[in-house]
């Protein structure tokens, strides 16, 4: 095998791989775009690209393995960074989201729990 090309099956899964991964991700934009309320559009594209992400780091394991002859963990590092990251961000942008939500007194916001009211 050559240090340029790759065997059929390596190639097809590769490709594979990534195109499902792009797939995914352009479901999640299709997500973002159609639904109403930031509440809702907020989980489509975290959770789905971190599937698409999950997907294209596959096949960048397969292919940089297959091409140096070793294992290639590299990509493993930049999902699992995703996958810790994205999850907390989108946590944050929904708490601030229904902060400004709660004063701005929007209908159809939920109450805050984690005040109690005062017994007077």
């Amino acid at each position: 095998m050559n240090a340029s090309t790759l065997p059929l099956w390596a190639e097809i899964t590769i490709a594979a791989l990534v195109l499902l991964g792009a797939a995914i991700a352009l479901v999640g934009s299709l997500g973002l775009l159609r639904l109403k309320t930031y509440f809702e559009r907020v989980h489509a594209p975290a959770i789905v690209a971190t599937l698409g992400l999950w997907c294209v780091m596959h096949a960048s394991i397969l292919y940089f393995s297959l091409l140096g002859y070793r294992l290639a963990l590299h990509p493993l590092l930049l999902a699992l960074f995703v996958a810790i990251t994205v999850p907390v961000t989108n946590i944050f942008l929904m708490r601030a989201a229904l902060f400004r939500a709660r004063r701005a007194g929007q209908a159809g916001v939920p109450a805050n729990l984690s005040r109690r009211p005062t017994a007077e």
